[in-house]
């Protein structure tokens, strides 16, 4: 079996993630984690071609919003790019963010309101709910979060 280096595989990722979503499947797609800015900005130049291929927006995720929908090691202090179809699809992950830091300042990140934030953001990966509802359960490692 040939040997395929990782940053080839990531590009491969890169590639497909872009097609789905200029074929209408997916809205939003992450790339693969980074544990530095560095090591994401290695994958930029790509990005951009690849997105000029596909009509598609990237946008370079300095803070991703940690939800229950992915594991907390997975996402908290990473780098990432986000991949996705339109302005109005970054804005809804922006104003996410936002709606999850208010609740967090407020002391109501807790319950219901910590379901609906990781629900919205399945939705914004186009999951289904089904798959949304299945990736939350199966997660062990939540974010910990102080609640009032």
């Amino acid at each position: 079996m040939h040997t395929i280096d990782l940053y080839s595989y990531r590009c491969g990722v890169i590639d497909c993630f872009n097609e789905v979503i200029h074929a209408g499947i997916k809205r939003l797609a992450l790339s693969h984690p980074a544990d530095t800015k560095e090591e994401r900005d290695l994958y930029l130049r790509f990005s951009e071609e690849i997105c000029r291929k596909y009509h598609t927006h990237m946008y370079a995720e300095d803070d991703l919003l940690v939800t229950d929908l992915f594991p907390v090691s997975d996402t908290k202090g990473k780098y990432l790019i986000l991949y996705y179809d339109r302005e109005e699809t970054l804005r809804s992950y922006l104003d996410l963010k936002k709606e999850k830091v208010q609740l967090n300042n407020s002391g109501q990140y807790c319950g219901e309101a910590r379901l609906k934030i990781a629900q919205k953001f399945g939705r914004l990966l186009s999951y289904t709910e089904e798959a949304v509802h299945q990736i939350i359960e199966s997660n062990r490692d939540r974010e910990k979060v102080v609640e009032a």
